[in-house]
């Protein structure tokens, strides 16, 4: 089962002047680990997750570059101008992993005679969280096939068969939420969920569990952790965190799942 998986941070006797310090270091740690160097966008809320957004700022492109989205330091600068207690300041950046996308239909020589995975052609969660800011967004699933495909797909649903599609890896871009937490807003959420959280969104491509791992796909799960785990050393340390903590909505612990999806033993 999928799980939206979090990274929450804190910080001793952090005054709400000194978040935007520790925004700035935990948006710009994300260029060195996958992740994009610009911001996407900007958002403030008001004293609980239930209220409008105060403040809200996609970023464009900027002069004469071609990535969309600005500095780490403008953004939180831009937001947090509307300084106050019960106020969570939220920013969205670009981060990339290794994920299962479905191809064509493959030749039974290409596979040795085994038949190839069944698939599901529909759109990827990264892939429509993509479409919303990278330039140069590649269609998932069905939208991605040939002309030819597409029909041999709508002619094998009228039939009543059953496509098969051959599982590829490729990098694949994601949202990610950065949200700092005044100490008022929501009732003081910062104790549970940290002065800053990180939403990293599924943790499916750290799993894959409902894939057929071979070896191939083994090493781009064990380069996906070995990255969120050089990320997350890398926040805590820029930004001097004195406490982390990787959790999930589900209170399961991604160690104990990945050791057991791996076959590592009990």
């Amino acid at each position: 089962m999928s799980d939206t998986l979090y990274l929450s941070l804190w910080y001793p006797n952090l005054r709400l002047e000194a978040l935007a310090e520790k925004l700035t270091a935990v948006l710009g740690a994300f260029a060195a680990h996958g992740g994009a160097e610009k911001v996407y966008s900007a958002a403030v809320w008001p004293v609980g997750w239930n209220e409008t957004p105060v403040f809200e700022r996609v970023y464009g492109r900027m002069g004469s570059g071609t990535e969309r989205g600005v500095d780490p330091r403008q953004a939180v600068e831009d937001a947090m101008e509307l300084l106050h207690d019960d106020y969570a300041y939220e920013f969205q950046i670009g981060w990339s992993l290794w994920e299962l996308e479905a191809g064509p239909p493959a030749s039974q020589s290409e596979h040795d005679g085994r038949p190839n995975a069944t698939a599901d052609p529909s759109t990827s969660f990264a892939a429509q969280n993509a479409a919303n800011f990278a330039q140069d967004d590649r269609s998932k699933g069905l939208g991605g096939l040939a002309q030819d495909d597409r029909d041999s797909f709508d002619a094998s649903i009228r039939d009543g068969t059953l496509v098969q599609l051959d599982a590829r890896w490729a990098r694949a871009p994601r949202l990610v939420r950065v949200t700092g937490y005044g100490p008022l807003f929501d009732e003081g959420a910062y104790e549970q969920d940290g002065h800053i959280r990180i939403d990293f969104g599924p943790d499916a491509p750290f799993l894959e569990e409902d894939a057929d791992l071979d070896q191939a796909g083994a090493r781009h799960v064990e380069e996906n952790v070995r990255q969120l785990v050089e990320l997350a050393a890398a926040m805590e340390k820029a930004s001097g965190a004195t406490t982390r903590l990787l959790w999930s909505e589900l209170g399961e612990s991604l160690a104990q799942r990945l050791a057991a999806r791996l076959g590592m033993g009990n």
